[in-house]
């Protein structure tokens, strides 16, 4: 298995920041030519230490402005329900990240909608319509402080 060096670890926080910039500037900021560089871009794809290249985009401008994180408790611990719950989840677009937790809750949902009334109907249409769920328990982001969509490195 490849191991990540000083060199890939740049590479890798200057990605995150902003995955456009070019091989040739990534060469200069790391003092090496483009050909390395790629080569162990390309590595580092390959070893799964990058897992894919997206784009970030503006939620207001998209209208999906209310994040909602929602914490929800299965109505019981077995096998089945917990992999249909994950099942289910995987196809509510709303739902952009689902974590499973400790605690008084199984599950963390972050879900983003338009405003109060797409979340009212996605808990009764969609959530609703979810197997196995015992409680849920919404908290409404009243602002975003600080989302860096990166893993510190």
């Amino acid at each position: 298995m490849y191991q990540v060096d000083e060199i890939d670890l740049q590479l890798l926080r200057l990605l995150q920041k902003d995955a456009d910039i070019t091989t040739k500037e990534l060469a200069q900021r790391v003092n090496l030519t483009n050909t390395p560089v790629f080569d162990r871009i390309k590595r580092l794809k390959k070893e799964g230490y990058i897992k894919k290249t997206t784009a970030v985009l503006c939620s207001e401008k998209l209208d999906v402005s209310l994040i909602v994180f929602c914490n929800v408790k299965l109505k019981e611990h077995t096998k089945e329900i917990g992999n249909q719950f994950v099942k289910d989840i995987m196809f509510l677009k709303e739902v952009t990240e689902c974590y499973n937790t400790s605690g008084d809750f199984d599950f963390l949902l972050k879900v983003m909608v338009k405003d109060m009334k797409h979340y009212q109907s996605f808990v009764l249409q969609s959530l609703g319509s979810v197997k196995g769920i015992g409680s849920a328990h919404s908290t409404f982001v009243m602002g975003e402080i600080k989302n860096n969509h990166g893993i510190p490195l």
